[in-house]
């Protein structure tokens, strides 16, 4: 705000005495050559002043004390440092500032625009953000979101204009001098933005729920060139320039299982990539999900862990099937192994795995105290007959003899063959097209992928098909290892042979 004073002090004084006596030594001019010395120059002109009005009211007969005419004088300062003909003083108030917290946090620069605020009352600017990928800020409380951190851009926002913040809408702006109030009494121009990612550059809402497994989240706010301005007052705005800021937040960091590698993830994109949801292109199945549901004698699968160091995992042994853990040193990932029933060499008997079966995986701490626990259901065991390349009947007295059966395709993949048949069930729900795509509980291809890489390990030939149970117009079906596809295949024609319980 700003105030004029208008002191014309010593014409005042001049003219009093003037009036009063003659024999005045200080008129205005001379008073204001003395500007340096005020007080001096007020001392003189008091005591003339006091004289001569003593003289004249005696004449009229009329008391007054000189004290009451010094005190009628002394009512102006004795104090005041600058005084001249005409004195102006501007007393400076406040600028108007944005807030979106009744006043806590005030922006009047861009470094308060674009600052956010933790639930804990902590003020981050662009100046002392510190936040990098590597180096994020962690929130103060567990389960809150972006939506828990303070911004100007409201949280129903992902862009706003600031002559909207100011409206009755939202009333994000205040002035301490009171200024800018009625109508037209502050305007705003100029704009803010925002934008929110996780660590994949997936977009993702203030009110996502956030998850180690997706930290840290990238927070962009920008503005443009702008100014927030009232009316009236000194000063009377506040401007706002051109600027970009990024920070890097993660939640309070909880050790949990976030991704499951299985098989090759080069190989299965495109039509074959699972659903979202349940499927990360670079990462494999999201853990949130009971992986696997299958299982045959060496096949592995790899955990990929956040906010945990290095833990011990015990092998695990159940219903003949045991599931053995080897961790890096990081502590970051850690590779399960299944092994369970398979034929060695001509042995024509194997156990039976008592399944369904639940497995519970628990990674612990140097003190011996449980950090994650990863659990599945296995509900299906299969065996591989090898490189036996024979006719249906011969893999199914085979299978007979073990005590398992010959697979159907539902077993073994998700392929949609409609197109062969309406008969033909493969598991559901089923691919779009006549090749599997990666789901939990979509059989064994559709769970574990191309199978190329576990030959080694499981003995599965990957260059042919395997005989299932089905039959369409006469004809058998035969799933290939490599894709999952469905296909017809006459009764005196050979193929690989795979057996499953129950």
């Amino acid at each position: 705000m700003q105030y004029n004073f208008f002191y014309q002090m010593w014409q005042h004084y001049a003219l009093t005495i003037s009036k009063y006596s003659s024999g005045i030594i200080c008129t205005p001019n001379s008073l204001n050559r003395y500007t340096q010395d005020c007080r001096k120059c007020l001392l003189i002109a008091n005591k003339w002043l006091c004289f001569t009005l003593k003289q004249r009211l005696l004449l009229t007969k009329r008391p007054l004390s000189c004290l009451s005419t010094l005190s009628l004088l002394l009512s102006y300062s004795l104090n005041t440092q600058a005084l001249s003909a005409v004195t102006t003083n501007i007393i400076q108030g406040s600028a108007p500032y944005l807030t979106f917290d009744g006043g806590k946090t005030k922006a009047t620069t861009t470094e308060d625009l674009l600052s956010i605020t933790l639930s804990d009352g902590t003020t981050i600017t662009p100046a002392n953000n510190t936040s990098t990928a590597k180096k994020p800020i962690v929130l103060p409380n567990a389960e809150e979101t972006l939506a828990n951190v303070g911004m100007f851009v409201p949280a129903s926002k992902d862009s706003i204009e600031l002559k909207e913040l100011i409206n009755s809408s939202y009333n994000f702006w205040g002035d301490d001098d009171g200024d800018g109030q009625g109508e037209n009494g502050v305007t705003a121009t100029g704009s803010l933005s925002i934008s929110f990612t996780d660590r994949y550059n997936q977009k993702v809402s203030r009110s996502h729920v956030l998850d180690i497994c997706g930290a840290p989240y990238k927070v962009v706010l920008s503005s443009t060139g702008g100014m927030l301005k009232t009316q009236y007052g000194v000063p009377n705005s506040s401007t706002f320039s051109e600027s970009t800021v990024s920070y890097f937040i993660t939640p309070v960091l909880t050790p949990k299982v976030c991704y499951i590698k299985a098989g090759d993830l080069r190989l299965d994109v495109n039509q074959f990539a699972g659903p979202e949801g349940m499927w990360n292109p670079d990462k494999g199945f999201i853990a949130s999900s009971n992986f696997p549901n299958t299982g045959i004698n060496g096949i592995f699968f790899d955990l990929y862990i956040e906010g945990s160091g290095p833990l011990t995992w015990p092998t695990i042994t159940q219903a003949g099937i045991t599931a053995k853990m080897r961790p890096n040193s990081a502590g970051s990932s850690v590779r399960i192994t299944l092994t369970g029933p398979k034929v060695n060499g001509n042995r024509n008997s194997i156990s039976k795995p008592d399944l369904p079966q639940k497995f519970e995986l628990v990674g612990y701490d140097s003190s011996g105290k449980s950090v994650i626990k990863y659990g599945f259901e296995l509900q299906k065991w299969f065996v591989n007959r090898g490189s036996r390349f024979n006719l249906f009947s011969s893999h199914e007295n085979w299978c007979k003899t073990l005590g398992y059966r010959v697979i159907q395709v539902k077993d073994f993949t998700n392929a949609n063959c409609t197109g062969l048949h309406s008969s033909c069930q493969s598991a559901k729900p089923s691919s779009a097209r006549n090749h599997y795509h990666r789901r939990i509980g979509g059989g064994l291809l559709s769970e574990w992928g191309y199978m190329t890489e576990y030959m080694d390990l499981v003995g599965l030939p990957s260059d042919n098909a395997y005989w299932t149970s089905d039959v369409v117009e006469g004809k058998k079906l035969v799933v290939t290892a490599v894709g999952g596809q469905v296909k017809t295949r006459n009764s005196n024609e050979t193929a690989y042979g795979m057996c499953v319980y129950p």
